[in-house]
């Protein structure tokens, strides 16, 4: 101990003194370097990509998509469309819209109006387009259109007309022209009663003049097209059909379309 405090050599102790001090400011200074490796290699302390502490640069900042515009249908209540058609209907209320359905003769409904296509059978969806009998569109290939059939609503209040919904989807790559009018894409009524299924009304009974709707399918789209039914009964060949309305109950809604099977729909009509 007496060495520590009293160098011993052939040099003044004031020597071995500064080489001591030297020896300490070293041990000091490693000191600190180790302590800034180890601060350095903290997960705090990491950079980001831009080279600010933590990664702490702003982030990407993101452009929205276009955004869609217009209604998801462009149907008119009542069953009126767009297309300037013009109907009346003789065979229950007056039609006062543009409607391009019949005459609502024998419990024809009536057309509604093309409408924008949903996307239920998926592919992008675009206004239907009804385009005239001499239009060098090709007619829609059997196999190549997928219909589905709905009612607008499960139930339907005393008075109220009930409204179907046809969506038909282009499977195709060509874009083409289907046939909706009722002796084509054929739309049935039938009463559920006790199990059995009773014809009320059909499209193909009494259809209007004509009978055709041609509307354009663009390759790999969907449009949609509307029927309001005036709960009359129908018979064929436009035949007398009994005047009573269709009562309260059940019902079952289906469609029949060249090269496509389509799955049933079926609602109510509530009493008083």
């Amino acid at each position: 101990m007496g060495s520590l405090r009293n160098p011993v050599g052939p040099l003044p102790s004031s020597i071995y003194w500064r080489r001591r001090a030297v020896a300490l400011l070293l041990l000091a200074l490693l000191a600190l370097l180790i302590a800034w490796a180890v601060s350095s290699g903290d997960p705090g302390g990491r950079t980001g990509d831009d080279g600010k502490p933590g990664g702490a640069g702003p982030a990407p900042s993101i452009t929205p998509g276009p955004s869609g515009s217009g209604p998801a249908i462009s149907e008119q209540p009542g069953g009126r469309d767009e297309s300037g058609g013009t109907g009346e209907g003789t065979g229950g209320d007056t039609g006062t819209g543009t409607d391009t359905g019949g005459d609502g003769k024998n419990g024809d409904p009536g057309a509604g109006g093309a409408a924008n296509g949903g996307a239920a059978n998926g592919g992008g969806s675009g206004p239907a387009e009804q385009v005239p009998a001499g239009s060098s569109l090709p007619d829609c290939a059997p196999g190549a259109v997928e219909l589905t059939v709905r009612s607008v609503k499960p139930a339907y209040a005393p008075g109220e007309r009930p409204r179907f919904e046809l969506a038909v989807h282009n499977t195709s790559s060509v874009t083409c022209k289907a046939d909706l009018g009722p002796g084509k894409a054929v739309l049935t009524v039938s009463a559920i009663n006790d199990g059995e299924n009773d014809k009320v009304w059909s499209s193909k009974d009494c259809p209007t003049a004509g009978g055709s709707l041609l509307l354009k399918v663009p390759a790999g789209r969907t449009v949609t097209h509307t029927v309001d039914w005036d709960r009359r009964r129908s018979a064929p060949q436009c035949a007398t059909p009994p005047a009573a309305h269709a009562a309260p109950g059940s019902y079952l809604l289906e469609a029949a379309f060249p090269g496509a099977s389509v799955a049933p729909a079926s609602f109510r009509l509530e009493k008083d």
